[in-house]
């Protein structure tokens, strides 16, 4: 990951960014392709907001996988120290709470998330979820672009 963009801005220079920077601790040469590796990265917790799984992945994963020099990338381990995961409230409750207010129980509860994830208005966005609910869905998740909706 990265500490705000691929280019140098003259606002890097009102912080001390090493704070903030993953550290690749180790490297190993990956079995199977030509030029494929593991790297081992660590970050400094201040640079996650407690509590936030959606802040993590975002500082961790989210720009990164869009750089263009990288032929291809896959995350396939996180660790979380454990002070980390004591900030994660959890949910507020379980699966059988869901399954009482929809009345469905013995399967699989089916939903989706409403694409585009940007530009429909209000009166669309309602009518993409009424159609997927009338088609069977049990939900629909809201995507996280999708916010205060008029």
């Amino acid at each position: 990951s990265y500490t705000g963009t691929w280019t140098s801005v003259w606002t890097e220079g009102l912080t001390s960014l090493d704070r903030y920077k993953g550290r690749c601790y180790h490297i190993e040469v990956g079995v199977g392709e030509e030029n494929q590796y593991i790297a081992y990265v660590a970050y400094p917790l201040d640079l996650f907001e407690e509590g936030s799984v959606t802040n993590m992945f975002t500082s961790i994963v989210g720009n990164v996988f869009g750089f263009k020099a990288l032929r291809a990338l896959r995350l396939e381990d996180l660790r979380i120290p454990p002070s980390y995961s004591k900030t994660f409230q959890g949910p507020p409750h379980g699966i059988q709470v869901e399954r009482d207010k929809l009345n469905k129980y013995g399967r699989p509860l089916l939903g989706c998330t409403i694409k585009p994830k940007l530009g429909l208005s209000a009166k669309n966005y309602g009518r993409a979820v009424y159609e997927c609910l009338r088609g069977g869905l049990d939900f629909t998740k809201d995507d996280e672009n999708v916010n205060t909706q008029p």
